[in-house]
């Protein structure tokens, strides 16, 4: 499955598409993102059509010619593979004028611009959320038949860790993808098909994780995915995708809008489980306290 915010438009547009058009679209997904930046005449004669109808086809996307889709396709690239040093360096992680008014204002005005930012990137983010995606995704992760398996990156490891830590209170079976080689090679070897797989992967994407998905799935078990809209490569095997917006008012990607799906999941989990789930926390609580670790 081709990944990423064209794809996925591509993809929504088939079924309005001619026959004709339709066969380009497919074309475009099958080779994605390569495909994209073919010259008009191969892409018309890999598809079998006219070159007119590639034209039409992208005319219907709502680009005004081939050069225009193909400039959308290379920003895309550009945004999905851009790190924070490339972002301070362009400037383009915010509009000029409006990070310059807030740095004026001082404190305040960073404030301000910083709940603007929060507000509407987690609120986008939970609107374009499918009910369906959260629903896969809390059914397998209150499945007690289930074992799940949590990995992140640099910095998503942290809300691997964060959602890992309420499941433990909640359910057997989970643990964290250990960091030493001869530890995670035998958790990724020993996977089966009662294992789900909680991958966090976001843009400058870790080629492990896709190798990780591939194993699950080889195996017969689960992937749920916590991304980027730009959508990892693990996207293309995973049972559920649930994407976050990541703007920010810094060159950093935010992570705060994907706190918010974790713990809106965490939420439905704790509804699915509900009395088996407190009886988990009550037996979890007693233990801590008899540590004296409550």
């Amino acid at each position: 499955m081709a990944t990423g915010a064209l794809a996925e438009e591509i993809r929504q547009r088939l079924g309005q598409c001619s026959p004709a058009e339709r066969k380009v679209g497919r074309v475009l997904l099958a080779g994605w993102p390569a495909a994209g930046f073919e010259t008009i005449a191969t892409l018309a004669d890999r598809a079998a059509v006219s070159a007119p109808t590639v034209i039409r086809f992208v005319n219907r996307l709502g680009y005004k010619g081939f050069p225009d889709f193909q400039t959308a396709l290379r920003a895309e690239l550009d945004e999905r593979n851009a790190s924070p040093l490339s972002l301070y360096a362009s400037g383009s992680y915010a509009d000029e004028a409006e990070g310059s008014a807030a740095g004026k204002a001082g404190p305040a005005g960073l404030l301000r611009h910083g709940s603007e930012v929060f507000t509407t990137a987690v609120g986008r983010t939970l609107a374009e959320l499918t009910p369906h995606d959260v629903e896969c995704a809390v059914q397998l992760l209150a499945d007690p038949k289930r074992r799940i398996t949590l990995a992140g990156g640099r910095f998503t490891h942290l809300l691997a860790q964060y959602l890992g830590l309420h499941l433990m209170q909640l359910r057997d079976d989970v643990r964290f993808l250990p960091d030493r080689p001869v530890e995670r090679t035998a958790v990724l070897a020993a996977l089966n098909r009662r294992d789900v797989l909680v991958v966090f992967d976001y843009r400058r994407y870790e080629d492990d994780k896709v190798t990780m998905a591939d194993i699950v799935q080889e195996r017969g078990g689960k992937t749920v995915l916590f991304t980027d809209t730009w959508l990892s490569p693990v996207a293309s095997r995973a049972e559920v995708v649930l994407p976050s917006q990541v703007a920010a008012p810094s060159p950093y990607d935010s992570l705060v809008p994907t706190l918010a799906v974790v713990e809106t999941v965490v939420a439905g989990i704790l509804t699915t489980l509900a009395e088996p789930g407190h009886r988990r926390m009550q037996v979890g609580e007693d233990t801590a306290k008899r540590l004296g670790l409550a």
